[in-house]
């Protein structure tokens, strides 16, 4: 989870081992990537997401990428604080995210790409209609029934 990196000092070296270790176990991994808002204030987002997901590529096999691998953009300053990247933003790093994955593996254009940071009944539909979002990483909104219906039919109507 991308809060590991910023308040338990989960570092690369951390990060690739639990990645491991999890896929060699069979499991499906989805790994959180995203940035903190003075990175983004210094417009550095784009290049420390991609790079959280280039220190994962020497322990990822291409096998794993196709079947065990899903990325969640959400970024730091957007977790359980009611902000959320404008669904133009989710897009623009969302497609960032997909062009580097297609640099990374050749499952690059089939991995699940799934968007986190406030998502709630109310941006889901905008959200859910981006090309490069595949889903939603839902955090408080899922304690609500209705709400958390809300946001699953967004996502189902749109993919």
């Amino acid at each position: 989870h991308s809060e590991r990196r910023d308040i338990f000092g989960d570092n690369v070296e951390i990060l690739k081992a639990k990645l491991q270790n999890a896929l060699n176990a069979g499991l499906t991994v989805i790994y959180c990537v995203g940035e903190s808002l003075e990175q983004r204030e210094q417009g550095q987002a784009e290049q420390v997401v991609l790079q959280q997901i280039c220190d994962i590529a020497p322990v990822v096999t291409a096998e794993q990428w196709q079947n065990q691998v899903v990325i969640a953009y959400e970024p730091i300053w957007a977790i359980g604080t009611g902000k959320t990247a404008s669904p133009q933003d989710a897009q623009a790093m969302h497609a960032k995210i997909r062009e580097g994955l297609r640099q990374l593996t050749s499952a690059g254009s089939s991995i699940a790409i799934l968007y986190g940071g406030s998502v709630k009944a109310e941006n889901a539909v905008e959200l859910a209609a981006c090309p490069d979002i595949n889903g939603a990483l839902v955090g408080g909104a899922s304690l609500n029934g209705a709400s958390f219906y809300q946001i699953v039919q967004a996502f189902a109507q749109s993919k």
